[in-house]
């Protein structure tokens, strides 16, 4: 059972009638009629419309003569009292939540026969002054009294009332699906089981690991869902294999690259596999098969690492790669997450690029803009602070936005099939000052740049003054830094533009050496060396 969305569970709440009892004590038909209640119209909210309170009073006074008697005559749902004992055994705290009167869940929980008013911590009824269902009021205050947020919270039901109360407070919502046919008014939940066992699954999900590796049941559900059908691969992942094997003889170059990430939390998994694809590419190689190794420190749940996991396999899969294996741990030693990734590339030795072939007159040219990934994170990792500083919600998602063009697969693919292309870096830590500079070491040459040709996105530009950054130190993954032969320009800058890609001429290679000359409105200006990136000193700084 796979999580949709990483979670930690600290209480559980769950509905009464037909969730922790059988469905079909009640006669809704019966007491509707009793009270002059439409068929289509919910017994407590037509109650609400009676005007006259001797109404309302005679109503209420039928109904709960009628739960009462549906008490005495209720049956536990096969398993709740398991499923409540295992919680309790979880150290997890467990209530009730109904909008029936507390009278009536008393006299039906004298029918467990392991189970009291006692196993719970708390007990919402319609007598409490809260709305009742489908109002996300009881789980607020459930939340309050249990002192968790309510995205701690799991919402176990059987009902539309249930579930939607469950969503609009932000809690996890498990249906309990014991209808014989679907209810096609059903709001969507986060998990659906049929049975109260099925609910130590869920649960398992959300409570924190113990140090050590993930326990193999678990990574067990998760690689048999990974499907290898690259023939290359001839011992393939899964619990119990320690390594991968892959045939390479109809190779002719095989490329490598690890790269470990730890600025980011959010969709860490996606930067993974995208930033070392992004340094393979850049030798003109189709990345094939990824390797990781994953740290995750304690206290983390089975459904955060389900998250990431999920990640790796999807993006893998867009990207035509080969998950192949990895190590998946809790442990203090991280305080949090760290994915390290392998990726393994081949391309044949006549597309090989080698920067070593740069030479003096060439062009060096820059994709989408400075800083992507940067403004991503920051946006991603600092929202609450960016909102304070006066940037909208709407720019914060704009930002969060740039993570899907972090690849810069697409344009190393269409540079390597392009005459003239001698060299490829991929802008990573320290943002394009530090890649430059990196390049200019690699090629064994010096590089005149304009600064005034650089591309920055207006988002970028925003958030690093609000912050006081630089987005030419800024970590810029999502980037291409492409050399080509001055001849051949036109035609790559057509190329790369005719796939929607921004594509920027910055400057040029100069003689023998080693450093960045800029100039500014053709003025030789100071070109910056930054010490770390600057997303660096911002986590340093918050």
């Amino acid at each position: 059972m796979m999580p949709h969305k990483p979670f930690h569970v600290k209480a559980v709440l769950f509905d009464f009638d037909g969730t922790l009892t059988e469905p079909g004590a009640l006669d809704f038909i019966r007491i509707k009629q009793a009270i002059g209640c439409p068929a289509d119209t919910p017994i407590l909210e037509h109650i609400d419309t009676l005007k006259k309170s001797r109404q309302r009073q005679e109503a209420l006074d039928k109904l709960i003569r009628f739960e009462i008697e549906a008490a005495a005559t209720s049956v536990p749902n096969p398993g709740s009292e398991e499923a409540v004992a295992f919680l309790r055994s979880k150290g997890l705290r467990v209530g009730i939540i109904s909008r029936n009167g507390r009278e009536s869940i008393l006299r039906a929980l004298e029918n467990f026969r392991n189970l009291t008013a006692a196993d719970f911590d708390l007990i919402i009824s319609r007598d409490d002054p809260v709305r009742p269902k489908p109002n996300a009021d009881g789980l607020l205050l459930a939340a309050k009294t249990f002192q968790v947020n309510t995205g701690e919270l799991l919402m176990v039901g059987d009902y539309i009332f249930d579930i939607q109360a469950g969503n609009d407070a932000g809690a996890v919502t498990v249906l309990l699906d014991n209808r014989p046919e679907p209810d096609p008014a059903m709001p969507p939940s986060d998990y659906t089981i049929s049975t109260l066992a099925d609910l130590k699954k869920i649960v398992r999900l959300g409570l924190p690991l113990s140090p050590g590796k993930l326990p193999n049941e678990l990574l067990g559900e998760f690689l048999g869902r990974v499907v290898t059908r690259d023939p290359a691969i001839l011992i393939h992942l899964g619990v119990g294999e320690d390594t991968a094997a892959v045939d390479v003889h109809r190779e002719e170059v095989i490329v490598l690259k690890s790269d470990p990430i730890t600025f980011v939390t959010d969709s860490i998994g996606r930067y993974a596999v995208l930033i070392n694809a992004n340094d393979i590419a850049t030798s003109g190689a189709r990345p094939r098969w990824f390797l990781t190794s994953l740290l995750f420190p304690c206290g983390t749940t089975a459904s955060h690492i389900w998250q990431v996991m999920q990640e790796l396999k999807t993006v893998c899969e867009q990207r035509g790669i080969m998950l192949c294996g990895g190590h998946t741990e809790v442990t203090d030693a991280v305080s949090r997450p760290v994915v390290t990734g392998l990726l393994v590339g081949t391309v044949s030795r006549k597309d090989l690029i080698d920067k070593r072939n740069i030479q003096a007159g060439d062009v060096v040219l820059l994709s989408k803009a400075v800083a992507v990934e940067g403004t991503a994170i920051i946006a991603a990792e600092f929202s609450d602070r960016l909102e304070r500083l006066g940037l909208t919600e709407a720019e914060i998602d704009a930002c969060k936005g740039f993570l899907d063009n972090l690849s810069v697969l697409e344009e190393a693919q269409l540079a390597g099939r392009s005459n003239g292309v001698v060299g490829m870096h991929d802008v990573t830590e320290g943002g394009l000052a530090t890649a430059l500079a990196e390049l200019s070491v690699a090629s064994g040459h010096e590089i005149r740049v304009d600064t005034d040709a650089i591309p920055v996105f207006p988002e970028t530009q925003k958030i690093c003054r609000m912050l006081n950054l630089d987005p030419l130190g800024l970590i810029g993954s999502g980037s291409l830094l492409v050399c080509c032969r001055r001849n051949d320009l036109d035609a790559l800058v057509n190329r790369i533009r005719g796939a929607g890609i921004r594509i920027t001429p910055i400057g040029e290679i100069l003689g023998k050496g080693r450093g960045v000359k800029a100039f500014r409105q053709g003025v030789a200006a100071e070109w910056p060396v930054f010490e770390v990136d600057e997303i660096t000193r911002l986590f340093r700084s918050s």
